[in-house]
């Protein structure tokens, strides 16, 4: 189970958003870069950054350069998501240097375009599925669709996605634990690798991840816990070793 620290991006600093709701915004750190040397430094093996005024707005945002700093400058792998609209705004990124792409909006409004994103970019892009009451919700979690999860979930998979990342909105920040039937009821459904996020608030909600025994939930990002000290990355990612070891 890779233990995946997250760096939000707002105005340039490093927050935490509850429930994806722009307002509900706390700042953690103004030196995003700094974040994510130090979660480095602690033995993280990938990052998830995302731009969330790209997300709200629909475009790439002044937060897209902090993220190409912290890519050419961290060696660590980093997973960006946030305002990818376009072709090249992908292209940019993966351009930049980022490890993946993760893509939403662009899944549910566009999808001749991530088909043509995954023939070019294979792996590297993915998709990010965000659900409230199991409906997809886009464009920075503001827009409820009319799609369920998982039948996004099924329909990406046939245009050659190979991963989700699946977050319950209603958890997301709220440190109350991961929505772990519907991200395994996801990864079933769809037959996809599944990075779940959302909610993860002690080392006992990994724990109770792992002992869902559903192999192709992979790994989990885990964001508010670290900055609120509820949860040592290092302890995290000890766990994430031992785990491996054991098979």
């Amino acid at each position: 189970m890779l233990v995946i620290p997250a760096i939000d991006l707002k105005d340039g600093k490093c927050v935490r958003l509850a429930q994806g709701v722009r307002r509900l915004v706390t700042v953690y750190d103004d030196n995003p870069l700094d974040v994510a040397k130090r979660f480095a430094a602690e033995g993280a093996q990938m990052l998830h950054v995302v731009d969330l005024d790209g997300a709200f707005g629909g475009k790439p945002s002044p937060n897209r350069a902090v993220a190409l700093e912290i890519i050419s400058t961290v060696g660590v792998p980093v997973q960006f998501g946030g305002g990818g609209r376009s072709f090249s705004d992908v292209q940019q990124m993966i351009d930049g240097g980022a490890a993946r792409i993760v893509l939403g909006t662009m899944a549910v409004e566009t999808p001749e375009v991530l088909d043509e994103l995954t023939e070019k970019f294979g792996a590297r892009v993915c998709v990010g599925i965000d659900a409230r009451d199991g409906r997809v919700m886009t464009r920075g979690w503001e827009t409820r669709s009319s799609l369920s999860a998982v039948d996004l979930a099924r329909r990406v998979g046939e245009a050659g996605i190979e991963r989700i990342v699946y977050t319950d909105v209603t958890r997301d920040g709220m440190l109350v634990g991961p929505n772990i039937e519907q991200t395994r009821d996801i990864a079933r459904m769809s037959g996809l690798k599944v990075t779940a996020s959302g909610g993860v608030s002690t080392l006992d909600d990994i724990r109770d991840l792992m002992a869902a025994r559903e192999p192709l939930i992979d790994s989990v990002i885990v964001g508010k816990a670290i900055y609120e000290g509820r949860l040592s990355l290092k302890e995290a990612l000890k766990l994430q070793v031992e785990t491996d070891a054991n098979g």
